[in-house]
């Protein structure tokens, strides 16, 4: 679902300002100081880690209640505030939560156990909500081996929903990469991992049935549970549903016979990289991408389903999603903010090369046996290698470890957008990507700190809000300050990148990320949008589970953006007036470089000549990865 990168280097003790006199071959230092990028060395086995805390905090017992998501901050910092909050641990206390919010008239949300959504899904708005938490609804229902299908509680996690079904010999075919969304907060994003193959990658696609928690007249008892199979149309409302149309209580998914994958990570250079994009996600089933435009490599995944006899019992533990030292993380975060804030364009591409190196070199995360790492391919069972996040899964340790985006901690902080383009329009939008890279390269070092741009595969969906195209599903993660409205270097080329996606190449944003920008008209963009609120109207008459923002991302009322000073730096809007920037520090309201009928906040800074090729010199010696695999 996302990746975060936290790696503790010093480059060597390299230097403050380094200067090349090419005549003499030799490099001399001045005293102005390059600030360090401290990052945590990863891969390490830690004995625990305090679990992220519980998204619904309540001060009186279970009033006087905020929710916020998994990384303590909406796109438009507020505190969501609610007057109570339930916590049903089965469907009966569920059917009473929603009872008692219909009869009172009070707004009410579901708020699932982690809270990954970027955007305000969980919030009921106002004081006067009611939050639902599905955190004790955690429970498989029943496994039917015979008929390969798996029914659990909408709270289960993706992690023992895959446990369950690889027990009894199955598998839950594709999933997001992440496993501690659960199933009811990935059924509401629309989330998914990369495939075109069969039904595609999007969990939805395997729900057969589903129970949820409506809304009712007192007639009724004011809650009814209405129980959906598959050919009921209203399942493709219910399936992606942004939590608008009540409390999903149990899904049953389709599953398949266990089976094996074999991965093997292969990096070239990027000059093929747009005609590869519209043709990778047919030849591997599980293929995706990521590209580092700075370094000008594309880093590609080969992996597809092999025969269960294949040996190997290959784990995926990703790098990104293990548990940390707490003290590192906040160094970390130390380093990256003065490198953001005083560091040159060289000393942050100096230190945006080495986490992608460090990823490398420790396989991502994947093992041969569950220990080590002996070379590509890993070839391992589904519910080994399709998810992973083990900083969730280990007993508390007072904070000494910690997820990455742990919100206790003044660690990394971050933006995650993502948005889909239609699979014939994709190599045209890589290509004007590489473009706006050519125009200065050292702009996106910030995505190569990241690891780059992931790209995977959606399949068109019958969900009335699931991708409308096969797709390509872009997702960049990058800087974001603690202080509102701060601007980052580059911020421009960021904000182009993903107007551009949208405007010009009709984009549709992921549900569960962005800021609120992106979502400005998406529902027009889905042509059975219409279809999902007339559901909606008829599930909810009364939008007990709509909110503000509900309405504005739905195109029922409002829009998403919020114009005020600053706005167009936080994402909360794009600018048409330079006070939406930053004036006072040098930030202009100006169109795009290369998409013109963008707008965003720029600030050029011409670099000195010779910038890039010092660099390069500087930087160790990579080895053309087109002639070889990664890791081979």
């Amino acid at each position: 679902m996302f990746r975060f990168v936290t790696l503790t280097l010093t480059h060597g003790g390299v230097p403050n300002t380094i200067v090349t006199d090419r005549s003499r071959k030799k490099t001399t230092t001045m005293r102005t100081m390059l600030p360090l990028l401290v990052i945590l060395v990863v891969g390490l086995r830690l004995a625990g880690a305090s679990p992220p805390p519980q998204p619904v905090a309540c001060t009186k017992g279970t009033t006087d209640c905020t929710v916020t998501n998994v990384y303590g901050s909406f796109p438009d910092r507020t505190i969501c505030r609610a007057a109570d909050a339930s916590f049903p641990r089965t469907e009966a206390e569920l059917v009473a939560a929603v009872a008692a919010a219909a009869a009172a008239g009070r707004k009410a949300k579901a708020a699932t156990r982690h809270s990954h959504s970027f955007p305000k899904l969980a919030c009921p708005g106002g004081r006067d909500g009611t939050i639902i938490s599905t955190r004790f609804l955690n429970r498989t229902v029943a496994v039917d081996a015979a008929a390969r299908r798996i029914t659990v509680e909408s709270g289960v996690v993706l992690r023992d929903l895959i446990r369950a079904a690889a027990a009894a010999g199955l598998a839950l075919p594709h999933s997001p990469y992440w496993y501690g969304l659960t199933v009811g907060g990935l059924l509401a994003t629309g989330a998914h991992g990369s495939s075109l193959w069969g039904k595609g990658s999007a969990v939805h696609e395997y729900v057969v049935g589903l129970r949820i928690v409506t809304p009712a007249p007192a007639s009724q008892g004011f809650a009814v549970v209405r129980e959906l199979v598959a050919g009921d149309p209203d399942l493709d409302a219910a399936k992606v549903s942004l939590g608008v149309l009540g409390v999903i209580s149990q899904v049953t998914f389709e599953l398949q016979p266990q089976f094996k994958r074999s991965v093997r990570f292969v990096t070239r250079d990027d000059s093929d990289f747009a005609e590869k994009v519209a043709v990778w996600g047919g030849a591997h089933e599980f293929g995706d991408m990521a590209w580092l435009p700075r370094q000008g490599k594309v880093i590609y995944r080969e992996d597809d389903r092999v025969d269960v006899a294949t040996p190997g019992n290959g784990l995926n533990d990703y790098l990104g999603f293990r548990a940390q030292p707490t003290l590192g993380l906040i160094t970390a975060r130390a380093a990256e903010e003065r490198l953001e804030r005083n560091g040159t364009d060289i000393a942050r591409c100096l230190a945006a090369r080495l986490p992608p190196s460090l990823f490398e070199l420790q396989a991502y995360g994947f093992t041969n046996d569950g220990v080590f790492f002996t070379g590509w391919p890993v070839v391992g069972f589904q519910h080994r290698i399709q998810a992973s996040g083990t900083c969730i899964s280990s007993p508390e340790d007072g904070l000494l470890s910690s997820c990455t985006w742990d919100p206790r901690i003044r660690g990394p902080f971050l933006y995650n957008s993502g948005f889909s383009i239609a699979l014939p329009r994709a190599a045209a939008f890589v290509a004007d990507m590489m473009r706006l890279r050519d125009l200065n390269p050292r702009a996106f070092c910030d995505i190569d700190a990241k690891l780059g741009i992931l790209m995977r595969y959606v399949k068109a969906s019958s969900a009335y809000l699931g991708k409308p195209e096969d797709c390509v599903d872009f997702d960049v993660t990058y800087y974001r300050s603690y202080d509102d409205g701060e601007p980052r270097p580059h911020s421009d080329v960021f904000d182009e990148l993903e107007q551009m996606a949208l405007r010009k190449y009709g984009a549709v944003p992921h549900w569960g990320k962005n800021r609120n920008f992106a979502f400005d008209g998406a529902a027009a963009k889905y042509p059975n949008s219409g279809e999902f609120i007339k559901v909606k109207e008829r599930y909810d008459p009364d939008g007990i589970f709509s909110s503000e923002w509900s309405d504005q991302v739905l195109g029922i009322s409002g829009s998403p953006n919020i114009v005020d000073k600053r706005c167009a730096i936080e994402g909360l809007c794009v600018c048409s007036d330079d006070s939406h920037c930053a004036p006072e520090l040098g930030y202009f309201c100006r169109p795009g470089k290369l998409f013109k009928e963008a707008r965003v906040c720029s600030k050029d800074k011409s670099a000195a000549a010779g910038d890039d090729d010092l660099l390069d010199e500087l930087a160790p010696t990579v080895e053309k990865p087109h002639q070889k695999p990664f890791l081979d």
